[in-house]
């Protein structure tokens, strides 16, 4: 799996003290893949919609600074995780559908403000992405699946 791949090399330094200078980007590695790996379905969607905002956040802080790079690279694994997330959509259900639709339209805003290094986009994109977590976050409370803080 991608989540332990190079773990173990030396060059990533002991998870269990500071040698190589990661010792406690170690335990912060360590620990976000036990979140990744004992996640329910329904958090790792809650994960990727907050990775989608995550890299959206640092493509702005990237158009701040003007690292064009920056703003792509973010972009682009907000785009990825959009398409997963259409990618797994189940049609059998009518929903789906709708849901489609909303991710079309969120990736086309990431393709353009992408494209164009748009702030406002960028953020209308943003809204939108906060908009499905928090609506994720209401059904998992819903369906108590997990406690949502």
């Amino acid at each position: 799996m991608a989540f332990t791949q190079g773990y173990g090399n030396s060059a990533y330094g002991s998870p269990y003290t500071s040698t190589g200078g990661h010792g406690g980007q170690a335990y912060a590695d360590q620990y976000n893949r036990n979140k990744i790996m004992t996640a329910s379905p329904a958090e790792l969607t809650l994960l990727l919609y907050e990775g989608a905002i995550k890299f959206c956040n640092i493509a702005l802080i990237g158009l701040e600074q003007n690292d064009l790079n920056k703003v792509h690279t973010n972009i682009v694994k907000a785009e990825n995780i959009i398409m997963e997330f259409q990618a797994t959509l189940n049609h059998k259900y009518a929903v789906a559908e709708d849901f489609d639709k909303i991710y079309n339209y969120i990736y086309d805003l990431l393709v353009e403000a992408n494209m164009k290094k748009d702030k406002e986009i960028l953020e209308r994109a943003l809204d939108e992405i906060r908009g499905m977590r928090d609506t994720w976050k209401e059904v998992m409370v819903r369906a108590k699946d997990v406690k949502v803080q």
